[in-house]
Order: C-alpha cells, then structure tokens, then sequence
C-alpha cells in the first residue's frame, strides 16, 4: 500500500492546523534551573493510572509531564510530535504509521520502543480501560511493531478524531514494566516523575535527571489539593504558592491585580459546565420536564450569581474553540411561565421532586442552590445532596444513582460523552450516535463540520442536558513565572514550557 504524508485535507479535518517539524519540548537546551514550585489545584484524583480512572485530575497532573503520547496538542489546539517524530497517513486513511524518536526512553532506562507502544495501545483499549476510553479506540483494528521504531495503527474505518484523541489519556505510554503498580506508583517517560502521593493534600513531581528530550526546570513540583478555594487564595496572597492553576472564585480575582506580586492569565477552556439529566430517571424521560427545566434557569444571571459574571453562555457540549460550535445559548431562553406550560402538559403541575447530587467542587454547590430556588419557582421541589469527589465518581457516574447533577467537562472534543454505551446519563440517541459516526468517517472538513453542527443541535433540540456555561481559564502565578499556556483546552497542566526566574 502507497503511503503519503498527511493531506492538507485531512490535516484540516483533524485540527485548526497540524505543524509536523516542531517540537513541542522547550527548545531552549537549559539544563534544569531546580527549585521547587508549588501549585494550587482543586480537582482531586481518585486514582493514578488514566486509563483505569475517570476524572480530569488524573490526567491534569500527569499527561504530558510524567506520561507522554506520540503527539500532542498544544494551547492553540494544533497536533505536534512528541514520542513520534513524524506520521504518514495511507491515501486511504486508514493506516497510520508513526516513527519513534531514537532517542525516548523510559524513566527506568528501558527504551521506548514499538514493542512498548504497542503493549501500551492494547492495554489502553483493553476491558481494564474506562468505557469512555474504549470508546475511542472504536475505529481502531489491528496495532503493530513493524519494527522497533516504526508502529502501524490500521484502523477498520477513517476517523477526524483518532489522531486528536491519541494527544489525550488514551494515547499515553507507560513503562510495561510497571503496568501492575501505575495506579499508585505512575512510571512514564516524561521529563518528571512520581515522587509520592499524600492523599487529598499534594502530589509530588521529581525532576527526571535521565530525561531523554529538555528536561524540567524545576527539581521538584507540588500539585497542592484545597477543598475550599478561599484557602487556596490565601495560600497563594501569603506566598505559600507559585500557581493558582485556576481561580475558582472568580469574585476575588481583585486580589491579584497587584503586578508586582501576581500575573493575571485569562484563555478559555474546554469545560463545559452542565446540569446533567439522568435518562434512566421516569420524570427526566418526558422531553417536556427536560425543557422545562432549561426554561427555568437564567443562565446569564446564574454566571453573574455564582462566577462573577466571567464564562460564556454556549448552550451545547461544544466550546468555541471547536470549528463546529455555534451559539445555542438562546434556544431556551429563560421563561418561567412557559416552564410551567411544559410541566403542566406533562403532568407534573405540582408535586415533581428531584435529586440533584453535585461534587463539592467550587462551581457545583453554589449552581445547585441558585438551581434549586429557581427550579422551584416554578413547582419543582429540588432536593441538593453535596458529595466528595470519590463519592460523586461512585454514587453518580458508576452507579448513575441521582436525577440531576452539575459538573464541568474539560475533555476536549468529547461529544462523544453522550454516545459511548454506559454513559452516565443514561442518553442513548441512535439519530446522535448515527451523526457523530458520519461525521467521523467524513470526506471532506466541510461534511464534518456540518454533521458536528447538526449534532449538537439534536442534543439541544432533545434538551439532553441544560449547558450553564463555560469555565475560563483563569491562572494566577508569581510575576517570575514564564511559559504558562493560557488556554486550558488539553486535560493537561502542561509543566514542560514552565520557567522561574
């Protein structure tokens, strides 16, 4: 079979743009200034291991900084080599054939070879993997080592997203060597690694001296957990942090005008922040409570309430940095009486109660309790139960026990989490799943693009879920840090461009 390298066309339908030749290490061939930096962060992990966990605090810590993918995504949403110097695309599209970089290895020492690649890629789409994982490793056939530098990905149908999705959690390379131990002991091929892990307090990241490419500025790196994003401010004003990796009170955003002191970084993320409907719910079924419920809520005066006014309306699972989103935000204004017109024809004029179980993360309590009165206000009675992370993990997306919640999103490209069987909603919508599928295998950018667009208006017109609004990137650092990536838009914090001084 001839190959070709990768098509403007089908560049464009992966990403904005792919740059083949850069690197996405620094550039720079410093040797690592050390010292120690601290960041603030609220999201929690529940486990180690990316492919076995759910959650974006997994990832959040380590992709890109302990674990490394064959390519990546940048700030800017542009693909670029990391373990894979370069790729060629079958004409086709069907078989994708990467080369390694001589040089990548492991922490340990051992080489990152095809072989690992491939036990990895097996492993990553394996029964052990998340469903939502599994998932996106759907179009892919057969993985193998032609040689110990050269892996072939055939897939059984083309698809815009594989490549993309590849940059993320389901891309990652571990040593195989330590795949029975990575859920608590994380061994990768990054230019840090696992230091310890003090449950519910810090991570610690260690500088990977052996590191193949540019190594890490700092010798040591703390991801600090705060529960109360208050205490977190006041760890960051009394000097006890470098990074708020992002400010969940918006509201106290004041403190930090001062520029001797503190860098403001203000981007966008992929974090869309939704009031999920559980489907397997019998009130939650009726497509007329679910556009009740989002006639119901201001959404505008809610971002005021709760997130100072600061995140946009979208009204979709699409955040504006995809080429498919369009402004949804209006297809429900907010309408009291006709919210009460949709639960009267529905049979519910009185009496509806629901339960919405949210994580105590910053934006969720705070939305629920605005939810809850505003729901009422038009005769849902709204029961607000607040859950630990793990809980909510447990309770909520494994066991889909609750009617409503609130979470944000982060996964970039993920409109797939309304698709993949055993979704926590409880959607399932073969006219969805039939338009993502189309848009997928499309030919051209254009026809994915439109099938995109037309998918998300399904899940708007069928009130899947009420869209609130998307989180901004909002990062405070020290007025010495450099190299921060203002647009939140991979599950990564991304340490490698990182610098002080």
């Amino acid at each position: 079979m001839r190959r070709s390298s990768l098509s403007v066309a089908v560049i464009l339908a992966l990403v904005a743009s792919i740059v083949l030749s850069a690197c996405t290490r620094p550039d720079t061939g410093s040797p690592t200034e050390g010292g120690t930096l601290n960041i603030g962060v609220t999201t929690r992990p529940d486990g180690l291991d990316p492919i076995t966990v759910a959650g974006a605090g997994t990832p959040f810590v380590l992709l890109y900084n302990v674990y490394e993918t064959l390519v990546k995504v940048d700030s800017d949403a542009n693909i670029k080599p990391l373990l894979a110097t370069e790729w060629t695309v079958s004409d086709d599209s069907l078989v994708y054939t990467f080369t390694l970089d001589p040089g990548a290895k492991f922490a340990s020492g051992a080489p990152l070879d095809a072989e690992a690649v491939v036990a990895n890629f097996e492993r990553n789409r394996g029964e052990t993997a998340t469903a939502q994982i599994r998932d996106k490793w759907g179009p892919v056939d057969t993985i193998e080592a032609v040689d110990p530098a050269t892996v072939e990905v055939t897939l059984t149908r083309p698809s815009h997203a594989w490549l993309y999705d590849l940059s993320g959690p389901m891309g990652i390379v571990a040593d195989p060597a330590a795949f029975a131990t990575i859920n608590t002991t994380p061994a990768g091929s990054g230019p840090y690694t696992f230091g310890e892990w003090e449950e519910g307090s810090y991570i610690r990241l260690a500088s990977n001296d052996a590191y193949w490419g540019t190594p890490g500025r700092f010798t040591d790196v703390y991801f600090r957990y705060y529960s109360d994003p208050n205490a977190m401010n006041a760890a960051m004003l009394s000097g006890q942090l470098d990074i708020i990796s992002n400010l969940t009170v918006p509201q106290s955003i004041e403190q930090f005008r001062d520029e001797s002191r503190y860098t403001i970084h203000e981007g966008t993320t992929t974090g869309e922040v939704v009031l999920g409907f559980n489907h397997g719910s019998a009130p939650l079924q009726d497509l007329k409570v679910r556009q009740a419920i989002n006639h119901a809520i201001d959404r505008q005066t809610l971002v005021d309430a709760v997130w100072a006014g600061i995140g946009p309306l979208i009204g979709s699972h699409v955040p504006p940095t995809d080429p498919w989103y369009e402004d949804l935000s209006q297809a429900y204004p907010y309408d009291p009486a006709k919210a009460r017109e949709l639960l009267k024809e529905a049979g519910h004029e009185t009496g509806l109660t629901l339960r919405l179980r949210v994580p105590v993360l910053p934006y969720a309590p705070p939305s629920a309790r605005f939810i809850a009165e505003q729901l009422g206000e038009v005769g849902i009675d709204v029961v607000v139960e607040e859950l630990e992370w793990g809980r909510w993990l447990e309770q909520v997306y494994a066991n889909h026990d609750y009617d409503m919640t609130i979470v944000a999103h982060v996964e970039p490209r993920d409109m797939t989490a309304f698709s993949f069987e055993g979704n926590y909603w409880g959607y399932d919508n073969p006219d969805y799943n039939r338009l993502l599928e189309e848009a997928d295998a499309s030919l051209t950018e254009d026809e994915q693009v439109a099938k995109l667009k037309e998918a998300a208006r399904l899940l708007s017109d069928d009130a899947a879920a009420d869209w609130l609004f998307l989180l901004p990137s909002i990062i405070i650092t020290t007025p010495d840090i450099s190299g921060v990536q203002v647009n939140q838009i991979s599950l990564s914090f991304d340490l490698t461009m990182l610098a002080k001084g």
